[in-house]
């Protein structure tokens, strides 16, 4: 008897081990490694590129506006005004922005253009593409650029 009863035991045992082996995934939640996450400030200022500086926001109902844009190889944006702030990403290629009065920049890819408000500029492309997003912060029915005379 006392060799039944250790074998009824043993078994006793080896069920409650293999059910205790068979919850241990669920009653200890596994270590999973995650990536950190990364904050880089890719611009913060309040001027634009040519220096002047950004205004009160235009009173009204915020509307961010968010576009891609792609400006052929070596081509010209016509002459225009923003009347809101805004800021380009270079996600590739490189243009040179300019104002009527001679001030020019060069952005490449990776840099973000600090766009101008109510003042006369254009962009031209180098020799690739240029693809940029544009991050617009203006009101409803506030056009986002006008063609300037």
């Amino acid at each position: 008897m006392t060799n039944a009863r250790t074998r009824m035991d043993r078994k006793i045992a080896l069920s409650a081990l293999l059910a205790a082996a068979c919850l241990w995934p669920v009653a200890v939640p596994a270590q999973v490694e995650s990536p950190a996450v990364k904050s880089e400030t890719l611009l913060k200022t309040s001027s634009a590129w040519n220096n002047a500086p950004y205004a009160a926001y235009s009173a009204g109902a915020p509307e961010i506006t968010v576009l891609r844009i792609t400006i052929p190889a070596r081509a010209t944006l016509p002459w225009h005004t923003h009347p809101m702030p805004n800021a380009a990403y270079v996600v590739s290629g490189e243009v040179t922005v300019e104002t009527r009065d001679g001030a020019k920049r060069l952005f490449g890819t990776g840099e973000v253009i600090p766009e101008t408000v109510d003042t006369v500029h254009r962009g031209t492309a180098g020799d690739q593409p240029a693809v940029l997003l544009v991050f617009y912060a203006g009101v409803k029915g506030m056009p986002l650029s006008q063609k300037a005379p």
